[in-house]
This record gives structure tokens, C-alpha cells and sequence, in this order.
């Protein structure tokens, strides 16, 4: 290949992943072409995109976005993108990719960092992680409200139980 074609490669490659930040690598040589059209189609369903990309290349185009990834380049390397998050990918993927034994999962990438694609299963998705600092954010106001609403509710059940209660001493006659 010449270095004319290698650099239009490598330019096509950072116009593709420029701004993503969220990958994870597998490889998917064993699968067959009907059962691959398949999974591309299922994933394209959900806005998420395969490409295999020559290793040498890839390895170039991430270490100059400054996404340094180790041990992911040996064979052949698919790189799948798309979705809401990390999690929401590799939930995806394995949900899909669960019954057949021919595509292994080299890794994944979080916001930029390798971690393993094990790691990925296991974060919160987007909406997930969103619910709990709403969650965290809103605990304290809360707690306040019970704090400030539990007294006065304790009050107003004593006053009701004294105005409830018949008057049983006779009123002195005038």
C-alpha cells in the first residue's frame, strides 16, 4: 500500500471517529457473512456502527487523538461505536454475540480510557448514572423535609388527639 493511500486511510479513520470517545474492540473472524449481515443490521437498529480497521493504521489514528490502547492490535480488530454510553454498547453486543463462541472481545474504551470489556457490562448507563446524582443531589433536601416535617406532624397529631378526646370534667355551674 502506498503512503498516499495509508494517509487516506488514516484520514478517513479520524474523520470517522473524531469526537468518540466510547468504543469497544472485538474480533469477529469466525463469523460467517450471513450471520455478520445479521448482526449489522440488529446493531444498525440501535445506532450502532462495526468497522474493521486495519491494525497499523488504527493504532497511528488513536495514538495521535490520544487514546492510547495496549494489546488490542494483534489480529484482526473491529471496532464497534455507538449508542448512548460505554455500557449501554457492551450490554448490547453481549446481548446479541452471547450464543456464538466465534467473536471475542478484545477491550473497550470509556471516555477515552481502555478498560476491559467485563468493566463495560458492569458501569451504569448514561440514564442510569444520571438517575443516581439525581438521586444523591435530591437525598439531602429530603432528608431536611422529614427533619422539618416530622416534628410539626407529631404536634398536630397530640393536638388532635386533645380536641378529639370528650371533656369529661362538668363545667361548674354559675
Amino acid at each position: 500500500m502506498s503512503k498516499k493511500i495509508k494517509q487516506m486511510e488514516m484520514d478517513a479513520l479520524k474523520s470517522t471517529f473524531q469526537g468518540i470517545r466510547d468504543l469497544v474492540m472485538m474480533s469477529i473472524t469466525g463469523l460467517g457473512g450471513t450471520p455478520n449481515n445479521q448482526l449489522r443490521l440488529a446493531l444498525r437498529k440501535k445506532n450502532i456502527r462495526l468497522q474493521v480497521v486495519k491494525n497499523s493504521l488504527a493504532k497511528r489514528v488513536f495514538d495521535d487523538m490520544g487514546i492510547a490502547l495496549a494489546g488490542i492490535w494483534e489480529g484482526t480488530t473491529t471496532l464497534a461505536w455507538g449508542g448512548t454510553s460505554v455500557a449501554d454498547l457492551c450490554k448490547e453486543l453481549d446481548a446479541l454475540l452471547k450464543k456464538t463462541e466465534k467473536v471475542k472481545f478484545k477491550g473497550a474504551v470509556a471516555d477515552g480510557q481502555q478498560i476491559t470489556f467485563e468493566q463495560g457490562l458492569k458501569m451504569p448507563t448514561r440514564a442510569e448514572a444520571i438517575g443516581r446524582i439525581v438521586m444523591l443531589a435530591l437525598a439531602p433536601a429530603r432528608r431536611l423535609a422529614s427533619q422539618i416535617v416530622g416534628p410539626a406532624s407529631q404536634v398536630a397529631g397530640q393536638i388532635k388527639s386533645l380536641a378529639d378526646k370528650p371533656e369529661t370534667a362538668a363545667a361548674p355551674a354559675a
